[in-house]
């Protein structure tokens, strides 16, 4: 939704400014100067990309304005989550949960938090760490080695089509000016035309540099941003995920004090307080 509206703000307050300076619109609209910009940034894109980075930029462009940003209430969700898995293991064993971990969507413990079960590598990472402390000796240094190159692996790749949008974005200045320079090139044809038709010609050719240099900096350059946000929020509920689990499995601490760990690496416009998790804990407690 918000990009939308940064959308008509760039496109409203450009085009706006533009009419009250007495502007002419039928200048600066160019459908063939927009489609040698736009074919061109679409043609390299091709080029330099494989195919599942295509897809992923296309995923990523159209999950950018339906994405819902993470609010307090997920993150207590997965704390309570984790909060009663650690309780299970302290209380029954290790063993007690190989089949929550098995088939978490058939679990009582993961059932009861449905928006967790849709987030796959949330799920991925704390099913894939308990399988691996039940079936190996991993020691504590070696765990947290283990969880922190699998983050680093899936930021790496939620950060692919920010950077492949923003290559796009650096390149359009540049092909503004080559759909200038065909403009001039054009009105250079016209050389022994009267100075009116000269005037807009040479018009028409600059308006392809203005395009590329609004494209870069008023759309697509901030798209690629957003995406490189959305990533950097996934970082961090992962982080918190991976902060108790370690703090739990590694140092032993008690699932109270591992959970909390983990809400303390919340970003601080989304952390709960501790009253209101130890709120959220006794209700689930009653249910």
């Amino acid at each position: 939704m918000f990009p939308i509206i940064g959308f008509i703000i760039v496109t409203g307050c450009v085009i706006g400014g533009y009419l009250l300076e007495h502007g002419n619109m039928s200048v600066i609209l160019q459908p063939v100067e927009l489609m040698i910009i736009g074919g061109a940034a679409l043609g390299g894109f091709v080029i330099a990309s494989p195919v599942h980075v295509i897809k992923s930029v296309i995923s990523a462009t159209l999950g950018m304005f339906t994405h819902k940003p993470r609010e307090k209430k997920d993150y207590m969700e997965i704390l309570m989550l984790l909060n009663g898995i650690f309780y299970k293991i302290r209380q029954q064993g290790l063993v007690s949960i190989e089949s929550d971990v098995d088939s978490p969507k058939e679990s009582p413990l993961f059932t009861k938090y449905p928006n967790i079960l849709k987030n796959h590598e949330a799920l991925d990472l704390i099913t894939d760490t308990l399988r691996t402390v039940m079936t190996t000796t991993i020691a504590p240094h070696e765990l947290e080695s283990l969880i922190d190159q699998e983050l680093e692996a899936h930021h790496e790749e939620a950060l692919t089509p920010a950077h492949s949008v923003s290559t796009i974005a650096d390149g359009l200045p540049g092909l503004g000016i080559v759909a200038a320079v065909l403009g001039v090139i054009l009105t250079m044809a016209k050389i022994k035309e009267p100075p009116e038709v000269l005037g807009a010609s040479i018009g028409a050719a600059l308006v392809g540099t203005f395009i590329g240099v609004l494209l870069c900096y008023g759309y697509v350059g901030p798209m690629a941003k957003h995406m490189e946000f959305i990533a950097v929020e996934e970082l961090q509920f992962m982080n918190v995920i991976k902060v108790a689990l370690l703090a739990f499995i590694g140092g032993g601490a008690a699932p109270k004090v591992a959970v909390e760990f983990g809400r303390r690496v919340i970003p601080v416009n989304m952390k709960p307080s501790f009253l209101e998790m130890e709120e959220a804990f006794r209700e689930a407690k009653k249910s």
